[in-house]
């Protein structure tokens, strides 16, 4: 009998997540049954879709949500044999015994030399929120203008690296001296931290004076009120994340978007990766193939596992220990 080790959210967020809205516990697996498998996870994502989403579709006592991928150690169901790996939504445990329902093969031809931690990054969900945003939502064509905020993280990096690989310039904003080089190195055309700047508007309008034709939106708040005036006429505005709200405690107010999308006649769209899960395998082996392109980063090392931690959490929202160096995402914890 296998025990897993399991974190779980004992009491939702207020605020900044913190040790204490996480448990640390032990479960005791039964053995597979025909037709299930035993899971041993590799690694673990940690996206900030998990902050709102645990609140919607959590309990407290529950183990925290979030995709892994898992080698199979036990098989009785012929679609997974023991030694080959998947990628799940079983959330932040090290064993799981699955019926194989939600499971996922790795593609069968995944590279040696390419880390299976990207099949939770660059070519998992963050690389398909990115194409799907830019393709199926903005329409993004060559030699249009891009605009990216929370540009180094998961999602945005790869957003500017596709968007050059479309022949568009790409403006990225970002928090911190060091993020910006490293958007730099990845080819975007500007890069500056929205904390260091004098004006935000100022700035944006340095960087394109004609205005953006698209804005792939993850910050929300304020940024965007002084974003959307910006958009060229007719601009599309894909809106994948809010990340500067998701730990208020009270609701941001205005200002309110709504004369400057009329009077420029603004398209804006929310979307989630799922909608265009029937797309998922072709547009897995387009990510790979740009990353086996010697002009793309597309890459990540995660430093410290999961065991090299004496906290009660994966290190996964707030705790220094988690470092990461950043090629392409930033959403993966190793076991």
């Amino acid at each position: 009998m296998v025990q897993a080790k399991t974190w779980v959210l004992t009491r939702h967020f207020e605020g900044f997540p913190k040790d204490s809205n996480f448990e640390l516990k032990l479960e005791q697996l039964p053995e597979p049954k025909d037709g299930e498998v035993l899971l041993e996870a590799l690694f673990l994502s940690v996206d900030p879709y998990m902050r709102p989403f645990s609140r919607v579709r959590m309990k407290e006592g529950e183990v925290m949500i979030g995709t892994q991928v898992a080698k199979v150690i036990q098989s009785i169901n012929p679609a997974f044999p023991v030694g080959c790996h998947v990628v799940g939504r079983c959330g932040w445990r090290t064993h799981t015994v699955s019926d194989g329902t939600g499971l996922t093969c790795l593609l069968s031809d995944w590279p040696q030399d390419v880390s299976m931690s990207l099949a939770l990054g660059a070519i998992g969900m963050p690389g398909l929120t990115a194409l799907y945003g830019l393709e199926e939502v903005l329409g993004l064509q060559a030699g249009e203008t891009l605009l990216v905020n929370a540009a180094a993280g998961a999602v945005g990096s790869i957003v500017g690296q596709i968007a050059k690989i479309k022949g568009c310039r790409v403006v990225g904003s970002s928090g911190s001296n060091g993020k910006v080089a490293f958007l730099k190195e990845l080819g975007f055309d500007e890069a500056f931290n929205y904390k260091t700047v004098n004006s935000l508007e100022e700035v944006l309008m340095t960087a394109a004076p004609d205005g953006y034709d698209c804005f792939f939106e993850n910050v929300g708040g304020l940024f965007s009120s002084v974003a959307i005036p910006q958009m060229k006429e007719f601009g599309r505005i894909a809106v994948c994340g809010s990340i500067s709200t998701y730990n208020d405690t009270n609701p941001q107010t205005g200002p309110y978007p709504h004369l400057t999308m009329i009077f420029k006649q603004l398209k804006m769209e929310g979307f989630m990766v799922g909608r265009w899960e029937h797309k998922n395998p072709e547009s897995l082996r387009r990510l790979m193939a740009w990353k086996r392109e010697a002009s793309t980063v597309l890459g990540i090392k995660a430093s410290l596992g999961l065991s090299l931690c004496h906290h009660s959490t994966p290190c996964s929202l707030s705790c220094t220990q988690f470092s990461i160096d950043m090629e392409w995402n930033v959403s993966t914890k190793q076991v």
